[in-house]
């Protein structure tokens, strides 16, 4: 099982058992999506699923009176599109790329037709689907109370779990969409953290970062969504992929009934 995690990029698919994966890597397409890449959009009917083994995906929302805001990240640990498996569904927010990546795109149906046979594969994106849920309130809370400085300062962190270089490729337009704010006050801030040495440089879009400096001047909602994933991943994935395995191994096989 160790050798299987290893070998594949997104954390929902590594831990599926063997056998209920299998149900899934023939009706993949791998894709690559570039920086500003739009994988949906608000209003598409969600007719595939994409499980990103590399990039960032930001969820954007626009609001009445045409400034956008993101509601939350997504990495190699989720997948865009999952809520197809409750019926078919229209995307709320759109989703587009703030780090390029990759990913394996499954159709919709596809994916609907191996939770109807896989115990394991529904939980999988059950586990998604509540630890969004728990994020989409802790970004809430946070928009709500803590100030634009330490948005920033979480935004970036949370960006930067998910990709192995100090260096983020991230526009001041980008920037100001994942805060909902106007980019004179992107600006300020910026300047704010450069200041505080959490900010190393900004050239040409790369803003380089020094992650101890940063944490700590982040409010404390990245380490409490930090840990949700880990506990909702480490815990109830690995506990229900134990599971299936032995469920499916106290079963009688075929020949046994010969």
């Amino acid at each position: 099982m160790a050798i299987h995690s290893a070998m594949v990029g997104n954390r929902l698919l590594a831990a599926l058992p063997p056998a209920d994966l299998s149900l899934l890597t023939p009706h993949f397409q791998n894709v690559s999506f570039e920086l500003d890449t739009v994988l949906v959009h608000a209003g598409d009917q969600l007719d595939k699923v994409y499980f990103p083994h590399s990039g960032v995906i930001a969820f954007m929302v626009e609001v009445p009176e045409g400034q956008t805001v993101a509601t939350t990240l997504m990495g190699s640990e989720g997948a865009i599109g999952s809520l197809t498996v409750l019926g078919p569904s229209i995307s709320a927010v759109t989703a587009t790329a703030r780090v390029a990546g990759t990913a394996s795109q499954i159709l919709a149906t596809k994916l609907q037709h191996a939770c109807a046979r896989s115990f394991a594969i529904r939980h999988v994106v059950q586990v998604h689907l509540r630890t969004q849920l728990l994020q989409l309130q802790d970004v809430a809370a946070c928009n709500a109370l803590h100030s634009v400085e330490r948005r920033m300062a979480r935004w970036l962190l949370q960006i930067h779990d998910r990709v192995a270089d100090d260096a983020l490729l991230l526009t001041q337009e980008s920037l100001a969409q994942l805060l909902g704010v106007r980019r004179t006050t992107v600006t300020l801030t910026m300047s704010r953290l450069r200041a505080a040495g959490a900010i190393k440089s900004e050239r040409r879009g790369l803003i380089e970062i020094d992650r101890a400096r940063l944490e700590s001047m982040v409010c404390g909602c990245h380490a409490v969504m930090h840990r949700r994933i880990d506990r909702h991943y480490d815990e109830e994935l690995s506990a229900r992929q134990r599971m299936s395995v032995l469920l499916r191994e106290s079963l009688p096989s075929p020949e046994a009934n010969i």
